[in-house]
């Protein structure tokens, strides 16, 4: 499994150099530049809200309680699709930048969901961006839901689990004791837990993100150009 953390490594710095390309070919006004902070500022502060405040996540009973539902890629997305990849993941770096005075995993699952957030958004920012039509909507979704489903798992397994063992402290049959509440077919909290668990859950919740972006994303961007027409110089 040493060559599927590899993989995903590979995959995460291939996308991380689009995104830096992309961001080298700005050539900034200062209209441009405050336009673009004004964006990023917003979409990852919302993101951070969704993240944070506690009654807008919840955990499902069919699921172990450490996995909680929450709807930050939302504005993400809409980020992506409206002002491309490049703005997304600023975004993304605003929103953990705001997480991070929150953190109770010693910073460690802010940076974790950075990394989920990237490999669900960009992906499909990137595609979109250059099929900006309903296939490419669609395809992007979907590469980017394989792309964070694969992450989560492996990540999960080889660093977050073990981080909460042996750094946090918690028991490893604490952990398999709240999985196997949930789903007693779990048997071990490595790739039982991580395809029991783990990657059911990340599939219902990158399918309500994504039928949400869905539904909101058209108005949101309206309001956004409206905004930026009334409030910003230019």
């Amino acid at each position: 499994m040493g060559a599927a953390v590899v993989g995903l490594l590979l995959i995460w710095i291939f996308l991380l150099m689009i995104v830096l390309r992309e961001g080298k070919t700005f050539h900034f006004q200062k209209i441009d530049i405050i336009r673009f902070m004004s964006r990023v500022a917003i979409f990852g502060a919302i993101s951070a809200i969704l993240y944070i405040v506690p009654f807008l996540k919840f955990p499902l009973p069919i699921f172990p309680s450490f996995l909680e539902f929450h709807f930050d890629e939302i504005p993400l997305f809409i980020a992506g699709f409206a002002y491309g990849p490049f703005s997304a993941f600023c975004a993304i770096i605003v929103k953990t930048i705001i997480k991070l005075p929150f953190t109770s995993t010693l910073t460690v699952g802010e940076w974790a969901d950075l990394i989920y957030s990237t490999a669900f958004v960009i992906p499909a920012a990137i595609i979109y961006q250059r099929r900006r039509n309903i296939k490419g909507v669609i395809l992007g979704f979907a590469v980017g839901f394989i792309v964070q489903v694969a992450t989560s798992l492996v990540f999960n397994v080889y660093i977050m689990i073990p981080f909460y063992m042996f750094v946090m402290g918690f028991p490893e049959a604490a952990i398999l004791a709240m999985a196997k509440a949930a789903n007693p077919a779990v048997t071990d909290i490595g790739w039982s837990l991580g395809f029991l668990a783990i990657v059911p859950f990340n599939i219902i919740k990158n399918a309500m993100v994504v039928i949400l972006t869905f539904l909101v994303y058209k108005s949101i961007h309206r309001f956004m150009a409206q905004f930026e027409q009334k409030k910003l110089p230019g």
